[in-house]
């Protein structure tokens, strides 16, 4: 028989909402006043969206 494998458990990273992306705000100028948003990739869980449970 073989023997069943069994996924790890994982939970939806909480900065990014399991999305694997993060907004920031773009400051630009001597004032630094707001330009917009950029999209970048979360740095908690790598893009991937999930962390894993520590048991």
């Amino acid at each position: 028989m073989a023997r069943k494998t069994t996924k790890p458990k994982t939970w939806p990273c909480e900065p990014c909402k399991g999305t694997g992306e993060v907004s920031r705000t773009v400051r630009v100028g001597r004032k630094q006043r707001v330009a917009g948003a950029q999209t970048g990739i979360c740095l908690n869980c790598l893009g991937a969206g999930e962390i894993p449970a520590d048991d």
